[in-house]
């Protein structure tokens, strides 16, 4: 909607999210006051041009890591944990990821070779690490 008109009202942005527009008022209120959109009470939502930069890295962001967990074949979840792992992570980090997700597109025998170092245990006494996490045994229920 944005992208068409170059604004949105709260109104359409909550019934886009699927929250209150009571919610997405605060939000925007926060966003205002951090310099990402141009709001006014009871008038149109616009980003401006810090706005749209951090949105496309946002954007970015979210392909690349779901990419990165898709080719290491990562077996539950991958919505919820780049989810999870993008409230954490930096931009510096995530150029590492994005060069070692080219490493691996350049060259499909790495991949394979990737492959192949997944299949050895990973923790000592050669135990497995899905027990490990409450995140996974919650998940592993629902398949």
């Amino acid at each position: 909607m944005e992208m068409e008109k170059g604004y949105i009202k709260v109104v359409d942005l909550a019934h886009c999210l699927k929250v209150k527009p009571s919610s997405v008022t605060r939000m925007i209120k926060k966003l205002d006051e951090a310099g990402f959109l141009t709001y006014e009470k009871y008038r149109n939502i616009a980003l401006n041009e810090a706005g749209r930069r951090v949105g496309r890295f946002l954007v970015w962001r979210d392909q690349v890591l779901k990419e990165f967990l898709s080719i290491l074949n990562s077996p539950v979840g991958v919505d919820e944990q780049v989810e999870g792992i993008e409230h954490y992570i930096t931009p510096p980090t995530m150029s590492l990821i994005r060069s070692l997700l080219a490493y691996f597109r350049d060259g499909p025998q790495r991949l394979q070779e990737l492959r192949e170092i997944q299949s050895r245990p990973s923790y000592p006494d050669g135990e497995s690490l899905e027990g490990l996490r409450c995140w996974l045994f919650r998940h592993q229920a629902d398949d």
